[in-house]
């Protein structure tokens, strides 16, 4: 018994029990983690995998929620290159097939009658083997075929060129067979579609990638520059210090979303590298703020004049000896700024600034929502449901950060 009470603990075991005791910081955690892992699975759980999810049919546009249909999925006549399950992930993968969707739809002997779903429903028919194979193009040296299609129908068979120049065929049973069970789709809309008739949801779970990853880079971009100016003046003093206050104090004063908008002005681009960079440039003054600070009151400290008195270079002794001690204030701000990065992101797409179409951003989808709502009452779902998105992920870093100030700093502990 003793022995336990006379146990030594590494800091980190006391900030980890005090993080893991604050509940609404553990709910922004496990947030965090879901959103990354659904970031990084990406096309793979997406119900539309083809690249920015943007396979849609403007038939069934602004549906609402739970929307089902049918689609009638005809193959198109160009090769799509097999890829690996890691590139599929990373990059999607070009659809097969052109969606077609259908109110009903009847298999008449070789040909499917069909009425199409929207708001001209004019029934029509297509040969069922031009929609499950892909038929040759061009004249073929088999004989018995028409000169501007390579399929003829002879008895209860129908008689094909496929693409690789065979001679191939399918009896009535098997065309229907295949027709039915690859080419006939019955497909649900969890969050319904957008103006483009593209899945709602698929275009939310690769918003997630964007915002996540835009965050990321640009804190990454905020840390490097706000901790190396921030260090600079800190530990230099005099003229550099008061020249390091003045230009944080320019920054700082300048709102946000405009400087922002200046940086992307000044780069003469639009898209998401300027978007990185922009919100990168626009969050350093706050991690230069308190980097200076720590480092005035550090650099007073003993080890620190041991190392200037062993002639130490000032390079490691602000890399191998300040800045360690300073990473829990540091690792505190970079989550406050990856949320305000994910804001400022959002309010540049909606803006026109950001993300650029077709590639989905959560601002983006709000901007068209919010353009859509004038024209079509029942629009609501589009705004709802990446502001949703944005407000839960953002709420999830401020509770998460918030919960890390406390467990570093227990005296400023919020009492829940």
């Amino acid at each position: 018994m003793d022995q336990k009470q006379n146990i030594v603990r590494k800091p980190s075991y006391y900030i980890k029990k005090r993080l893991f005791a604050n509940k609404p910081a553990v709910f922004g955690l496990f947030v965090i983690i879901f959103a990354c892992i659904v970031a990084v699975l990406g096309y793979l759980i997406m119900p539309d995998s083809t690249p920015g999810a943007n396979d849609g049919a403007i038939q069934v546009q602004k549906q609402p929620p739970i929307f089902r249909t049918y689609f009638l999925k005809q193959r198109r006549n160009i090769e799509i290159p097999s890829q690996n399950i890691f590139k599929t992930m990373l990059f999607g993968k070009e659809s097969e097939f052109v969606i077609t969707p259908i109110k009903s739809f009847t298999v008449n002997g070789f040909n499917l009658d069909y009425i199409p779903d929207g708001r001209i429903q004019i029934p029509e028919k297509e040969p069922i083997i031009t929609i499950v194979e892909h038929i040759k193009k061009g004249k073929s040296n088999y004989t018995g075929y028409d000169t501007l299609q390579n399929y003829k129908y002879e008895n209860d068979k129908v008689y094909f060129i496929s693409d690789s120049g065979k001679e191939m065929s399918y009896s009535q049973t098997e065309l229907k067979e295949k027709l039915i069970s690859a080419h006939i789709e019955q497909k649900t809309f969890l969050l319904g579609t957008d103006k483009a008739g593209r899945d709602l949801l698929s275009r939310l779970i690769f918003g997630t990638r964007i915002s996540l990853g835009i965050g990321l880079i640009s804190v990454i971009i905020s840390l490097f520059v706000g901790v190396s100016i921030g260090a600079i003046g800190g530990f230099f003093g005099g003229y550099t210090d008061k020249f390091v206050m003045w230009l944080m104090t320019v920054v700082w004063s300048i709102p946000g979303i405009m400087l922002v908008i200046a940086i992307s002005l000044a780069l003469q681009s639009k898209g998401i590298w300027v978007a990185f960079v922009a919100v990168g440039l626009t969050t350093w003054v706050e991690i230069a703020r308190v980097v200076r600070g720590q480092i005035l009151s550090i650099k007073e400290k003993t080890y620190v004049e041991a190392a200037k008195a062993l002639g130490l270079p000032t390079s490691r002794i602000i890399l191998r000896h300040i800045l360690p001690n300073l990473m829990g204030p540091i690792i505190v701000i970079a989550t406050s700024n990856f949320a305000s990065a994910i804001l400022t992101e959002a309010g540049l797409s909606f803006l026109g600034l950001g993300v650029q179409p077709p590639t989905p951003s959560w601002g983006m989808m709000v901007n068209e929502g919010f353009h859509s709502m004038a024209m079509l009452s029942n629009s609501w779902h589009l705004i709802v449901m990446p502001s949703l998105a944005i407000s839960v992920l953002v709420l999830s870093f401020n509770l998460f950060g918030n919960g890390l100030r406390d467990a570093y700093d227990p005296q400023s502990a919020t009492k829940w």
